[in-house]
Order: structure tokens, then sequence, then C-alpha cells
């Protein structure tokens, strides 16, 4: 079994579950993805990220 660290989006602890166990709510995985030359949707991410970047300011 593999096990890796999740973060809860809501109370912002980590756990290894999959669920939180303070509030309840889905966790996920606080590792970003592994980086691939070859990356497919790398060109999206870096348009969502401007526009995350342009609704910020």
């Amino acid at each position: 079994m593999k096990f890796q660290m999740r973060r809860c989006n809501k109370c912002m602890e980590y756990t290894l579950q999959e669920k939180c166990p303070d509030c309840n709510e889905k966790t996920g995985v606080i590792f970003p993805a592994r980086y691939s030359p070859q990356d497919k949707y790398g060109k999206y991410r870096r348009i969502l990220k401007k526009q995350q970047e342009a609704l910020e300011d």
C-alpha cells in the first residue's frame, strides 16, 4: 500500500486519510505532479495560473 501525505482544503490539517479527521472534508495530495519534458497539459496550467493571478490583482 502506498501512503501519501494529504491536506484538508478547509482546515489545512495534514493527514494520511482521504477525509479529514477534524472536519470530515475531502483531502488532497500535497505533492506536485512529477515533471515530464513531454508535459501534455503544461500549456493549460500556465494559462490557468495567469488567469488566477489576474483575479488576485
